[in-house]
């Protein structure tokens, strides 16, 4: 039995090198492993060409009129007729005063009135008879003119203690309620305002003005009635979707604040803009000529600076920093560090990183405009000042 195992033991060690043996060339034919091919990503030629810019300024809504309700004269109010914030009508009575004391002056002057009235009847006749002097037919037509002015005035004093509503709006607070004392016109009662049409006010900065004036086309655009359009964003980020036109611009600057105002006038049906609301206005309409301009994803930024991927000789990849500027829908204009005629990585960055190669495939402007999706809610639409 001893015997038996033993030479199967040995016919399973010579079968166990010739294995071994046979192994051994074929490792030494086995392939070296092949290099992976080189990443493909989108690159973009820049080219100088004119593209549309807008910009974006803090705005106040304010009513396209607002007409202050005061008294012309003094006097107790005994009643408010309205409901503050409601929307009243022309000749809507507001307040009523006390009439006592305007009611008797009234009366008093309109005596007056009348017996000038009756004592130039009496002495006109006398006159063709030489009755009577010239000069007494004289002073009772002066005396008559005289009381019938102060009958006039007696009268607009007692109408005046009913105020009355000069043009349809919104009524604001009221200020003075009944029982308190007007002491006439320097007391302001309450305020009307128009909100139907709404005015839309921002202010941009003295160095953005000095760059629109050096622009021909630009200072063209700033002015009333240009094709300029004025877009309108809400608190909530929400467009306004209906636009406007300048209507006005101030020919001065405001000595407090150093900057010139600018208004565009909106329809405002819907009262989605209150006086007192501050808006995002964004100005549409402006061309940036020669500009070189990149999609917005091919500007990376880390460590505080901000950079794009170009492609060098042997298409190899290269960091450079670059100096972006304003918002052009989805493109960012480079200000420095960009120059017509390099090549841009815009699609698949990610796949790439300073010296290595890539295999780089064509992708023009026009196909990253179709492609591009709008910005995320929160993400300027369009760059500016601010």
């Amino acid at each position: 039995m001893s015997k038996s195992i033993a030479a199967r033991a040995a016919t399973g060690a010579r079968l166990l090198g010739l294995l071994t043996i046979g192994a051994i060339p074929a490792c030494k034919e086995a392939a070296p492993p092949q290099a992976p091919p080189p990443p493909e990503v989108g690159v973009m030629t820049v080219a100088a060409a004119a593209v549309p810019t807008s910009y974006e300024f803090s705005a106040e809504v304010q009513p396209y009129r607002r007409i202050e309700v005061r008294s012309r004269i003094d006097g107790i109010i005994e009643a408010r007729t309205f409901t503050e914030g409601e929307q009243v009508r022309p000749g809507q009575v507001l307040y009523r005063l006390e009439e006592t004391r305007t009611g008797a002056a009234f009366q008093a002057a309109q005596a007056r009135a009348e017996n000038a009235q009756r004592t130039l009847a009496r002495l006109e006749p006398l006159l063709k008879e030489n009755a009577v002097a010239q000069q007494d037919v004289d002073d009772a037509r002066a005396e008559l003119r005289l009381a019938n002015a102060a009958l006039a005035q007696a009268r607009k004093d007692r109408d005046d203690t009913v105020i009355r509503a000069e043009i349809a709006g919104r009524i604001g607070r009221t200020n003075l309620d009944v029982g308190a004392r007007v002491t006439g016109p320097g007391d302001l009662l309450t305020t009307i305002d128009v909100v139907d049409q709404v005015y839309v006010s921002f202010r941009p900065s003295t160095q953005q003005l000095l760059t629109w004036k050096q622009d021909p086309e630009a200072r063209r655009l700033i002015q009333p009635g240009s094709g300029l359009e004025v877009q309108v964003a809400l608190p909530d980020g929400t467009v306004l979707p209906r636009t406007a036109k300048l209507d006005y611009v101030a020919p001065s600057l405001d000595p407090a604040t150093g900057t010139q105002e600018f208004r565009a006038r909106f329809a405002n049906p819907d009262r989605l803009l209150m006086p007192g609301q501050f808006v995002r206005a964004r100005l549409q309409g402006f061309v940036r000529s020669d500009a070189i301009a990149v999609p917005q994803t091919a500007v990376q930024q880390a460590m505080g600076r901000q950079f794009v991927y170009v492609l060098g000789k042997g298409d190899s990849v290269a960091a450079r920093d670059v100096q972006p500027g304003q918002w052009s829908g989805t493109r960012w204009i480079i200000e420095k560090g960009l120059a017509a005629g390099d090549r841009v990585v815009v699609d698949g960055v990610q796949k790439v990183r300073p010296g290595a190669v890539v295999r780089p495939v064509p992708v023009n402007d026009s196909a990253l405009t179709a492609a591009a999706s709008e910005p995320a809610s929160g993400e300027p639409a369009t760059g500016g000042v601010k």
